[in-house]
């Protein structure tokens, strides 16, 4: 009698223990990837990157939809990261992240931010912190000249919010003088904010390690021990910057590509603490009721010609442009070539 032969190709199961079940494998390593980019976007937080932030922020947005994810336990730093990309947005007045055309940046991060007090073991950090985003809701917009929004904030901040009297005092009267360099802003500046936010996440993640994944791979680069790995990295960086400017001449040819549109991070339900990423145009606004409800919207924004913002900032200022007009999730490198090829055509 012959010998059966077996030819049947390994799959993912063969390679897990049979008292093991693949589900609650996937659970575990989807949590480490989930830690890992939280990890990351602390990161670009800390080296203020906004382009790299955002990058790394869309892949945490799909991990953490995945069904294998437990976001019972992941909800906390869902939060946390809400806040971040809030406050990394802060000065970008038309940027917002709710219906409510009047709840810019900082104002939608103060509202989270009292959601995570359980998390800052310091309690005074935790006051410094929300006077920062109080005192700058109403700085920036002074600095944008919008002495109206400014008076708004101190009063939807009255009516929502509980903050020191002497507080209010001061933001009133700065901002009745329209004095937008009064020292009392300066103490309490955009960058101090930062700072703070910094050293609360530098405590969060000493009390909560995040970087087991982070480890690992460490571990692995360094037994691999491959010289010359800088120069491999840069010469696949000039591959990349190639292949999209190659791509941008393409698509210079054809009509523009039509607007992105992103999904809306939607709560499990509606008890949980609502902490979506979208960014709204007020054009928007009008259309939202009719079209679809909040948790189901889908996005769509305007891009303004990049002319405007080489003229405003200058040839260079890629990261600065970014900040001040939207490019539908373009980078610095991409805007980069998208000039280029722009100065070409002109010539």
């Amino acid at each position: 009698m012959e010998p059966e032969i077996n030819n049947e190709t390994p799959t993912v199961a063969s390679y897990i223990d049979g008292n093991v079940r693949f589900s609650h494998v996937s659970a575990v390593a989807t949590g480490w990837m989930f830690d890992f980019m939280f990890v990351s976007l602390c990161r670009r937080f800390k080296e203020g990157k906004f382009d790299e932030f955002n990058e790394a922020l869309l892949t945490f947005q799909a991990i953490s939809k995945s069904p294998s994810l437990n976001r019972d336990l992941h909800n906390e730093k869902t939060m946390i990261c809400a806040f971040l990309v809030r406050v990394m947005h802060g000065k970008q007045l038309n940027v917002l992240f709710e219906e409510d055309d009047h709840v810019m940046p900082l104002m939608s991060a103060t509202k989270i931010w009292s959601n995570l007090e359980h998390t800052v073991a310091d309690e005074s950090l935790f006051t410094t912190i929300t006077i920062l985003l109080l005192v700058q809701s109403v700085a920036v917009c002074l600095e944008k000249g919008k002495r109206s929004s400014a008076s708004s904030v101190l009063k939807w901040f009255e009516n929502n919010k509980e903050f020191p009297q002497k507080v209010r005092v001061k933001l009133l009267t700065i901002v009745t003088r329209r004095e937008t360099y009064h020292p009392f802003l300066m103490s309490f500046s955009f960058s101090r904010l930062l700072d703070t936010i910094q050293t609360y996440l530098d405590a969060y993640l000493e009390k909560n390690p995040s970087d087991y994944l982070l480890k690992a791979a460490e571990m692995m680069v360094q037994s691999q021990n491959i010289e010359g790995l800088d120069d491999v990295v840069t010469q696949d960086s000039s591959l990349s910057e190639e292949a999209t400017k190659s791509t941008e001449d393409r698509k210079t040819k054809r009509k523009l590509l039509s607007t992105k549109v992103m999904d809306a991070w939607k709560p499990d339900t509606c008890k949980k603490a609502f902490v979506s990423l979208r960014r709204i145009s007020q054009n928007e606004l009008s259309q939202m009721t009719s079209l679809k409800s909040t948790d189901t919207l889908k996005i769509t924004k305007t891009r303004k010609p990049p002319q405007d913002g080489v003229k405003h900032h200058g040839q260079g200022k890629w990261s600065r442009i970014l900040m001040d007009y939207d490019f539908e999730g373009r980078t610095g490198t991409m805007l980069k070539d998208r000039w280029r090829v722009l100065m070409r055509l002109h010539k």
